[in-house]
């Protein structure tokens, strides 16, 4: 079998393997999240939450279908591995960055419904 052909297998098992372990951990850990910025409206948390998974297999995977060419030639093990490594590397530091751009937005998220909680504590009640 040709030495790209088995690159770009095992580049597509194990970036498709990160992806899913990724957007699960976010999935199940986000729903706490979710439900607190949503004032405890879980069923909108939860659809919320499935849209994200949703997006963030869609932009992760699309990215590593996208970057699976090889425009040079691959002789042996060594530039197996080495190639596999670049491009494993790539997908590690787009999935470190969504889940770091979902932080963001859970905290910020939240961040705003504290906020609007308090304010409506503060007005007077009628």
């Amino acid at each position: 079998m040709n030495q790209i052909i088995i690159t770009y297998s095992f580049y597509l098992i194990i970036s498709t393997c990160l992806t899913i372990w990724v957007a699960k951990t976010l999935f199940k850990n986000g729903t706490i999240f979710l439900v607190d910025i949503f004032h405890g409206n879980k069923a909108l948390a939860d659809s919320v939450n499935n849209l994200l998974l949703v997006g963030f297999y869609l932009i992760n995977l699309g990215y590593a279908i996208y970057t699976l060419q090889i425009n040079y030639s691959i002789a042996n093990s060594q530039e197996i591995l080495e190639s596999l490594s670049r491009k494993i590397g790539g997908i590690i530091l787009i999935l470190g960055c969504m889940h770091f751009l979902n932080l963001y937005i859970f905290f910020t998220l939240r961040k705003r419904a504290v906020a609007d909680t308090k304010k409506k504590e503060l007005l007077p009640h009628v």
